[in-house]
């Protein structure tokens, strides 16, 4: 166990290249606040990082990448984790809190190939890699003569899966490409209305105890107002179609003037049945605005849809 002081604060963290990088990120947040405090970090790894054959859906979805560091926090060996936000279940553990939610990097997918330079230019048959139904919902939908195959593993793994010709071209986030220094492998970026992101996608939260008011007040400044709201809708629609991180669900907003307007939609994994929905409305009912855009989803069919992924 790592001992500390009360100057010192300890970041759970999974031991990737790139959550270490976003830990990283955060101590480097909190010295320039705190120059007096020490933080150091509690690499650990998680049940999704171990299982690298399952999809994800099978698995148990994106909570697998939090449940270690959220135990690690309870047991006193961590007093917060960082976590890319399109990872964290919508409803926390009792007696924890995301004290912050930082500024988003670009939450646009990325099409990334050695020979090719879009999704046009790839032949028919050609193999597509990825991780996620959303993604994989959406590429089917528009491009049906492709092969679209699961792909696992960090982001190194899959660029290497890349590189050594297993896949044609493959779709990651490019908030981690950019974050790795890696941005030169992105070939294409998918705009929003191509590939809608996940929801939360490109943004950081930083979690920890709900009683240590402390702490939640400390990392209060790293919060940004604008990704928070927007996020918060995000998550939203989410919760209200059953908060599972495995569904098929692209949701992305975006605030203008203090409006939030926010896209999402629910789609069978085949691409061949979509249900899409879109609200906006004042920045301080940016959850209201999310389960009203979810409301309009079940309307058009997203309840359906999700029964026949459930069967």
């Amino acid at each position: 166990m790592i001992s500390r002081g009360p100057q010192g604060l300890v970041i759970a963290t999974r031991k990737s290249r790139l959550a270490l990088w976003q830990a990283e990120h955060v101590r480097a947040r909190l010295a320039e606040l705190y120059p007096g405090r020490r933080v150091e970090l509690l690499p650990l790894s998680t049940r999704g990082d171990e299982l690298l054959e399952a999809t994800l859906a099978s698995a148990g979805g994106k909570g697998l990448f939090v449940k270690e560091l959220e135990a690690a926090i309870a047991d006193g060996r961590a007093d917060l984790a960082v976590h890319s936000m399109k990872d964290v279940p919508v409803d926390l553990p009792p007696g924890f809190v995301l004290a912050a939610i930082m500024e988003r990097e670009d939450p646009r997918d990325a099409f990334v190939s050695n020979a090719f330079a879009t999704f046009a230019d790839l032949p028919v048959g050609a193999v597509v890699g990825t991780s996620s139904l959303r993604r994989a919902a959406q590429i089917a939908a528009r491009h049906p003569r492709l092969e679209l195959r699961a792909l696992r593993g960090n982001v190194d793994t899959r660029l290497a899966k890349l590189d050594r010709g297993d896949y044609a071209a493959i779709v990651l986030a490019a908030a981690g490409l950019r974050r790795l220094g890696l941005a030169a492998r992105i070939r294409a970026l998918l705009e929003t209305g191509e590939s809608l992101p996940a929801a939360g996608q490109g943004a950081l939260g930083i979690e920890c105890r709900a009683d240590r008011t402390d702490l939640v007040a400390a990392l209060a400044p790293l919060a940004h107002a604008a990704t928070t709201a927007c996020v918060r809708a995000e998550r939203a629609v989410n919760r209200a179609l059953g908060g599972n991180c495995s569904i098929p669900l692209g949701a992305y907003a975006d605030l203008d003037q203090g409006v939030v307007r926010l896209r999402a939609l629910v789609a069978s994994p085949d691409g061949r049945r979509t249900a899409r929905a879109e609200s906006c409305g004042p920045v301080d009912q940016a959850e209201a605005i999310g389960a009203e855009v979810a409301q309009c989803l079940r309307e058009r069919g997203a309840i359906e849809i999700l029964a026949a992924l459930a069967a």
